[in-house]
């Protein structure tokens, strides 16, 4: 008699924050055959949002991992495998144990899938496609696995996948749902074929154009792939390479969608801080006695706080798959945090509703915590604009990017003494003020340039004469 193997259930990677589709894998926690409670850590996971620890889902055995340190995984990949301690415990769509762990099916499959990216060269791997290749395998439920293949069965090959899907990258599969695509019908200009988010636009593009006449040019579209890089010959022994990968490579891509799919555009407005200064000074005796360090960043939060109410398009969304404008009633900031591992966004939740000392603690708290890399995934999310203090680290001007779906970002800039000039006793004269640059970017599709300006002019306003901006609490 053969003992039919116990039902095993997939662990996979969950949706960590917002805008986040993959992570990559730091290490495992425990070794395969390990005993898990519940809540136990089983692995490290770190995305352009947050570093961490992944929780067992459920006490069991663990039986098999699928992924291994350095693994770049999209959202709803299976990691490993499972064998619940009791029936009790066991998730919904089980599946059967691998006779070994190199025979089962689908985890072949993704075993192969893995080894056509590791066989490209670097520069060859759509970032994009690895993690569509790892999301896309998913092992069939107990009855859906066949019966094991004889041994003269001859083994999978790229041209022979298991799964019938096309291969694509997760931006083209959503555009290709919000605009009725079928993917079977886009030629992929990526690796192995692989359907690109630009290929699904150049398709929609032809669709549309006239049946008959000439095409006008248009420069190059779909766009040409980034211009390879060449060591300098005599020089190879004068470079340091690192994989790009991780954190600094999803920060890429979202900075990278964020130009490519939104117009922005920009406004800049400068403001005298002298009142500001001489207001930060009288209340800070009073805030360190509460133990509260009030730092100029919680009158900028509150100021533009006030100023999204007062223009609404500027604290809106865009929804593309319904074509809708979201403008919501309520105002979460974005807070730009230069962490070590790089660019954090943690969200400050109602800053319209908090005092500045409330505004001045949960800033504070968040700012260290992100350069902690301590940060959980909820508190990265739902930010309806974001101010940047890049001031901080001495920056005169410039211009930041919108973080979508946001519509708007403002950047704050260092405060420096310049002459200017001012009216006094009905004459003008030129004094020295200390003074500051604050950059707006914005998304031209939901925000007009008056609005944008004027929305700038709202902040300065407030901040000139901080009397106004008490009264707003």
């Amino acid at each position: 008699m053969t003992t039919q193997s116990p039902a095993l259930q997939a662990f996979t990677l969950p949706s960590l924050a917002e805008s986040v589709v993959e992570g990559e894998i730091l290490g495992w926690l425990v070794a395969e055959g390990d005993t898990l409670q519940e809540g136990q850590s089983v692995l490290e996971v770190m995305t352009d949002k947050v570093n961490v620890e992944l929780p067992a889902p459920f006490a069991g055995v663990l039986r098999q991992r699928l992924v291994q340190a350095g693994d770049v995984v999209a959202v709803g990949a299976t990691l490993a495998l499972i064998e619940p301690q009791t029936p009790a415990q066991a998730r919904p769509e089980p599946v059967a144990a691998p006779a070994a762990p190199v025979s089962q099916p689908a985890a072949e499959g993704l075993k192969e899938e893995r080894s056509i990216i590791e066989s490209a060269g670097a520069a060859d791997v759509d970032p994009l496609l690895a993690a569509s290749v790892f999301a896309g395998w998913s092992l069939p439920a107990a009855a859906e696995v066949p019966e094991p293949a004889p041994a003269s069965a001859p083994r999978l090959t790229p041209q022979e996948p298991v799964r019938s899907r096309v291969l694509a990258a997760p931006s083209a599969r959503q555009l290709a749902r919000e605009r009725g695509v079928d993917l079977t019908q886009v030629p992929g200009s990526g690796p192995n074929g692989t359907v690109r988010r630009a290929d699904v636009a150049a398709h929609l593009e032809q669709q549309v154009r006239a049946p008959a006449g000439p095409t006008p040019e248009r420069g190059s579209w779909p766009p040409p792939p980034p211009p390879a890089y060449r060591t300098p010959a005599g020089y190879e022994a004068q470079e340091e390479r690192t994989p790009f990968r991780g954190q600094r490579r999803a920060i890429s891509q979202a900075l990278l969608a964020s130009t490519l799919y939104t117009a922005q555009t920009h406004t800049i407005e400068e403001l005298d801080c002298s009142a500001l200064i001489a207001l930060r000074g009288a209340m800070r005796a009073d805030a360190e006695a509460q133990g509260v360090s009030l730092s100029y960043l919680p009158f900028f939060l509150k100021a533009v706080a006030v100023a999204l109410h007062d223009f609404p398009a500027l604290n809106s969304s865009l929804d593309e798959a319904r074509g809708e404008v979201v403008r919501k009633r309520f105002v979460h900031l974005g807070m730009a945090v230069n962490a070590p591992q790089g660019l954090i966004v943690p969200v400050l939740r109602d800053v319209d509703r908090k005092s500045l000392l409330t505004l001045a603690r949960e800033s504070s708290d968040l700012a260290e915590r992100a350069r902690a890399g301590t940060l959980q995934p909820q508190e990265l999310q739902d930010a309806t604009f974001t101010v940047s203090n890049i001031g901080a680290v001495g920056a005169l001007v410039g211009v930041p990017i919108v973080n979508p779906p946001a519509s708007g970002i403002l950047s704050l800039h260092s405060i420096t003494k310049r002459p200017v000039a001012v009216e006094q006793d009905g004459e003008d004269v030129v004094v020295v003020r200390p003074m500051m640059y604050l950059t707006l970017s914005f998304d031209h599709r939901l925000v007009d340039g008056a609005d944008a300006a004027r929305f700038n002019r709202r902040v300065v306003a407030l901040l000139e004469e901080p009397r106004r901006l008490m009264l707003s609490m």
